[in-house]
């Protein structure tokens, strides 16, 4: 008897033990359940997660499978049987499965009445030729671009509701699309101007400095002449938008180079360069206008010519870069008329250079100019130093 009372107290501990564990270990389920948040909180990270893998979808190439991925992700979000975008030519981006033949035609058909009607439409079986439906269009800019088809054994009120909004949620998201569309375009526009500023004025006075030197000096013509080469194969490269401030500098030595052949010892540069600002990322030719604005606003137009000085700096998050003149200087007023663009000017590279940097880094991002009539000028920009989205085939 002492035995089987001591045996049973044995299993008594063993199972309390395994209680405790059990206890202890619902517990930390249950504070890890809450570390999570409520049910109403994980629905919403959730949602918002497959929004936004859709979004990434239906704003990249708008090709048929980026459009098919975003179908399957907005499923998702509206728990539909099967989910159809009819696009642009009646291209149909199909996810899920509705068990039968002809679904393309049935979303087509679909499509069509609400094209028709630009409004949200319920269609009975019989009417969408396969289970029921719902289409809503997709409108981008007042146009209709494409219908939302969602299929269901049986259409409710709820997925009515739920596909108009994510229609409503696709048009926003593809006219943000022709909106970064446009600013690409803008870009290359503005990058088309500034070379065309450069080709026209500089490449005449290049060219005829180089030409002076071939009887007289001929060496120092052929340094020309490779000068030359390097800052027009940089100027009017095709890839990438970005640079490093050390490949600008490089083209600003050749640029300089060949003012220095024009104009002599009238020209002195000036650089302070800090080491760990080379490795920079800053807008392809941002630097380069503002000195070629420097020599050809601030030391063409007198005759003892001037200093310019540029310099870089390192002030912790951002690079600072400036490009100084000791020259003609201008009117303030006249500059700001020129930066907000409301009076025609000469000096499109320097408006140019101050768009662009507005755009990328924002209305606080654009030049700082410092100038007065016979004072000379100083032109400042300020550049992140860290620009992930930004790439540089420098």
């Amino acid at each position: 008897m002492p035995d089987a009372v001591w045996i049973a107290a044995a299993v008594g501990v063993v199972v309390g033990a395994a209680l405790v564990v059990a206890l202890v270990f619902a517990r930390r389920l249950a504070m890890g359940a809450r570390d999570l948040g409520s049910d109403a909180e994980r629905a919403t990270y959730r949602t918002l997660h497959v929004a936004g893998l859709a979004a990434a979808e239906l704003r990249s190439a708008g090709d048929l499978p980026s459009t098919q991925r975003a179908a399957r992700h907005l499923r998702g979000l509206l728990g539909a049987s099967a989910i159809a975008i009819v696009a642009p030519g009646d291209v149909v981006a199909v996810d899920g499965s509705i068990g039968t033949t002809g679904f393309e035609n049935a979303a087509r058909r679909v499509a069509e009445r609400v094209r028709a009607t630009n409004r949200r439409q319920v269609f009975p079986r019989r009417e969408a030729g396969a289970p029921e439906a719902v289409g809503a269009p997709i409108v981008v800019h007042g146009e209709v671009w494409g219908v939302l088809v969602a299929f269901a054994d049986s259409v409710r009120a709820p997925l009515v509701r739920a596909t108009g909004e994510v229609a409503r949620w696709c048009s926003a998201q593809l006219a943000l699309e022709e909106l970064d569309a446009s600013r690409a375009a803008l870009a290359e526009a503005e990058l088309r101007a500034l070379r065309a500023q450069i080709s026209p004025h500089f490449i005449y006075n290049a060219l005829t400095a180089i030409a002076s030197f071939i009887s007289t000096d001929p060496p120092r013509a052929r340094e020309l002449v490779l000068e030359f080469a390097d800052f027009t194969r940089y100027s009017f490269r095709r890839q990438g938008e970005f640079t490093t401030l050390a490949e600008e500098l490089r083209s600003i030595h050749s640029y300089l180079e060949l003012e220095r052949a024009r104009f002599g010892d009238r020209l002195t540069v000036r650089l302070r360069i800090s080491p760990e600002t080379l490795a920079t990322v800053i807008p392809f030719l941002s630097v380069q206008p503002l000195v070629e604005n420097a020599v050809r606003h601030g030391l063409e137009p007198g005759e003892r010519g001037g200093v310019i000085s540029i310099a870089s700096s390192d002030e912790g998050t951002h690079t600072v870069i400036t490009v100084e003149d000791d020259g003609a200087g201008m009117d303030p007023e006249v500059l700001r008329a020129l930066l907000s663009g409301t009076e025609p000017t000469t000096h499109v590279g320097l408006r140019n250079v101050d768009t662009r940097l507005r755009q990328l880094y924002g209305a606080r991002g654009g030049l700082v100019v410092e100038t007065n009539q016979g004072a000379g000028t100083m032109v400042r920009m300020r550049v992140p130093k860290s620009q992930p989205l930004h790439e540089t085939d420098a």
